[in-house]
């Protein structure tokens, strides 16, 4: 075979896993022409295919009604056509035609806008709501990449029958997969076995490119992948990183990728930090924020969150509070202390007996006659939120809040005090995996002292109180929680598994009553199927009862 028979027989695709910030078009499209660039002028680029959606970031929501949005992508594709550069560039975009908005791959070539491929399937479950603004395509996506038939797909499309299958039947060797696939625990395998056993069934190779970075409560967490007809996995992006990856095929009868050496797998717990370092980073870094500040309690929850901030932004732009009263041992004050210093951030102690004191004298006459209660516990909570809140609005930081699911959950948590803040990093993490992740945290680095995290939780808000002493074990609460909050079982079905009926019923009224709590709660990254936000609408006023 002669040299020049040999090279038009291979071309290389690079896989653009890019972060895009939603509603920049401008930047967006600056962004697609720069990575285009450096991919055909470092990797020698024939084809560069980025995200769905990239144009706009994903989830564009209700930016998609903005009357001006179509002038707009109209004037970005432009920009990116007249860059007229040498190779097919795939870009995702929401186009409108005869009066229907379409979620489309626009096909960029020789300087023109050669071709597009609409989305078939809309997603309408969990966090997506794509039948609000789109209408759903009809038409294969086929187009030659230097003589070998392909097709385009994007995202859902290939979690459904048709598309890929289509694809095949009208000749296609190769499948480009655009997507904006968000992140849960377990979500990377699960793409794997799905590709896999389709471009085993199908006989197709496939590249499959997935957007990077934090939008609102939202992780996209890149782990592009190229899969090749055997259904064998020939090259993986890293997981939560920006990049350009590029992937030689070499033409011959299944279009074949070649095989690039894969990253080590990532544990659950590696994956879930990951994920809320990226989170919180992106929430600070594209909001504008310069800074963040926390209280740090000497628990295990504050002490994560800590260092998770402190990783995602570095410790010079983390600020941690401490704020005891007479209930808070010395233990705490030790522990907090330890904790900001190990990670190197501005740290300060902030006495709210004073304050206190001063409330309590204020509300002696209403409260004459009456007992202390959970109302005197919450006052030390909502201090420590006016203390944060002010130092948020002196200073311009965010206020990170520190709350695990499992006690948003149940309601746990004070309105106005320990839930007053702008971001809460563990909104979305059971109290068990808060402790697995603070294990992994330490294996790292050991900046969390180790009774943080084997002593009994607490909230000190009352002498000698623990968390379990109102709660089950977090262990029984957060196999309860995951069964009805997840995977909405109900209480006779939880109770068959082999939990008590009443801590069963217990823990399920307060999750139905608390609704209103979770309503008022900050936004937080979402890390499992069905975080409470987007994933999970429950009405605050209804009569269901728990047992069905």
């Amino acid at each position: 075979m002669s040299p020049s028979v040999a090279e038009s027989r291979q071309f290389t695709l690079v896989m653009a896993q890019l972060d895009f910030l939603v509603g920049d078009i401008p930047g967006n499209t600056d962004k697609v022409i720069a990575a285009a660039r450096e991919a055909v002028e470092q990797h020698r680029a024939d084809l560069v295919l980025f995200p769905e959606l990239c144009l706009t970031g994903y989830p564009p929501e209700d930016l998609l009604l903005r009357p001006s949005l179509e002038l707009r992508i109209q004037e970005a594709l432009a920009r990116i056509a007249a860059a007229n550069l040498p190779a097919t560039l795939v870009v995702g975009a929401p186009v409108r035609e005869t009066g229907r908005l379409y979620n489309a791959a626009v096909v960029i070539r020789d300087g023109k806008l050669h071709s597009r491929y609409d989305k078939h399937h809309l997603p309408n479950i969990q966090v997506f709501d794509e039948m609000r603004y789109f209408a759903a395509g009809a038409e294969a996506g086929l187009l030659e990449v230097k003589g070998v038939p392909s097709a385009l797909v994007i995202c859902e499309d290939l979690w459904k029958e048709g598309p890929l299958e289509s694809a095949v039947a009208a000749g296609a060797r190769l499948i480009l997969a655009l997507n904006a696939s968000p992140y849960d625990t377990g979500k990377q395998a699960r793409r794997k076995a799905l590709l896999q056993q389709k471009c085993r069934q199908l006989g197709v190779a496939l590249v499959y490119v997935n957007l990077v970075g934090g939008q609102d409560e939202l992780v996209f967490d890149g782990g592009s992948m190229v899969i090749d007809a055997s259904g064998t996995l020939a090259v993986e992006a890293p997981q939560f990183v920006e990049g350009l990856f590029p992937v030689c095929f070499i033409d011959e009868q299944h279009c074949q990728p070649v095989s690039q050496p894969l990253p080590a797998p990532l544990s659950t717990e590696a994956s879930v930090y990951q994920a809320l370092v990226l989170g919180v980073r992106d929430y600070v870094n594209k909001n504008g924020f310069k800074s963040v500040v926390m209280g740090l309690s000497g628990g295990i929850d504050s002490a994560l969150t800590l260092a998770i901030a402190a990783d995602a932004l570095g410790p010079e732009r983390v600020r941690a509070v401490m704020m005891p009263f007479r209930y808070t041992s010395s233990m705490s004050l030790e522990d907090a202390e330890a904790e900001a210093r190990a990670l190197g951030v501005q740290y300060d102690v902030m006495s709210i007996e004073p304050m206190y004191n001063s409330f309590m004298a204020a509300l002696a006459e209403p409260f004459a006659g009456t007992r202390p209660d959970t109302t005197e516990e919450n006052l030390q909570a909502r201090l420590r939120g006016v203390l944060l809140m002010s130092l948020s609005n002196k200073f311009g930081s965010l206020v990170l809040t520190t709350g695990n699911k499992s006690e948003l959950a149940v309601g746990y948590s004070t309105l106005y005090g320990d839930m007053a803040g702008g971001f809460d990093v563990l909104k979305d993490v059971p109290k068990t995996l808060v402790f697995a992740l603070s294990h992994y945290r330490n294996s790292l680095s050991p900046v969390i002292p180790e009774r943080v995290i084997t002593r009994p939780p607490s909230a000190e808000l009352a002498p000698d109180q623990k968390d379990e002493d109102s709660l089950p074990s977090y262990e029984i609460l957060d196999q309860i929680l995951h069964r009805y909050v997840e995977r909405d079982m109900s209480a006779e079905a939880i109770i068959a598994e082999g939990y008590q009926r009443e801590a069963v019923e217990r823990v399920l009224r307060l999750i139905d009553i608390n609704e209103y709590k979770r309503r008022q709660a900050p936004i937080g990254v979402r890390i499992t199927e069905r975080g409470f936000g987007k994933d999970r609408r429950y009405p605050i006023t209804n009569g269901w009862k728990i047992g069905s």
